[in-house]
């Protein structure tokens, strides 16, 4: 019993810690706090990096991709603003954090991968979790979602040299996308892309690097 109680000391602490570095970092949207407190990052870090789930850090998962740092997820998240009602498009499963985070926080998630084994492990974290908002799929993110759209936000978690335009298109008047842009192998702006009546504004956000967005599927 004592040693229960010491497990779940242990885990408070470092869930503190955990939401004390995300707002030092700039993350500090009270619904984005709660839903990132609700979703155990720690369920999506496996293997020999799974003791580091809590740290502030980007972490390889399968296929040659990574799971984003927290912090970047939560102003990645802070800038979308998606409401209750929102459909998100997100681009690109990856471990399915960044999707369970948003889908605590507005009426459905699609979220697409490019590898198979990517999308299969995510949901099924998403049916352990209860998260039945949450549809995801194996398909070519740079191409989105067509049939679905247009989508309120659109978040892409892999980076292109310019916002995709079937992406654009798909995005709802009044809505918002997140994207990392810039080379591959450089340091990439985040963007916030608004969709205006008469076109799309820009803000750029912070410097990020993620992985490039490729088209076409994996092969794993």
């Amino acid at each position: 019993m004592e040693q229960s109680g010491d497990d779940e000391d242990g885990t408070a602490e470092r869930k503190m810690r955990f939401l004390f570095q995300l707002r030092s970092r700039g993350v500090t949207d009270p619904r984005v706090l709660d839903s990132m407190e609700r979703i155990d990052r720690g369920l999506f870090v496996r293997g020999q990096f799974a003791d580091r789930a809590y740290e502030d850090t980007p972490l390889p998962i399968p296929c040659g991709q990574t799971i984003s740092q927290p912090s970047v997820v939560g102003l990645m998240t802070q800038a979308l603003n998606p409401g209750p009602r929102d459909t998100v498009l997100e681009i690109g499963t990856g471990s399915g954090y960044q999707a369970a985070v948003l889908a605590g926080l507005c009426r459905r998630v699609y979220t697409v991968d490019r590898h198979r084994r990517l999308v299969r492990e995510a949901e099924a974290i998403f049916h352990d979790l209860g998260l039945s908002n949450i549809t995801a799929q194996v398909a070519d993110g740079s191409r989105g979602l067509p049939d679905q759209a247009p989508f309120d936000r659109i978040l892409v978690t892999a980076a292109a040299e310019d916002p995709p335009g079937p992406l654009l298109a798909q995005l709802k008047i009044g809505g918002i996308m997140v994207v990392p842009v810039g080379q591959s192998d450089a340091v990439q702006t985040l963007i916030r892309v608004t969709r205006s009546e008469t076109g799309f504004d820009y803000d750029e956000l912070r410097q990020v690097r993620f992985v490039p967005l490729v088209e076409g599927l994996g092969q794993t």
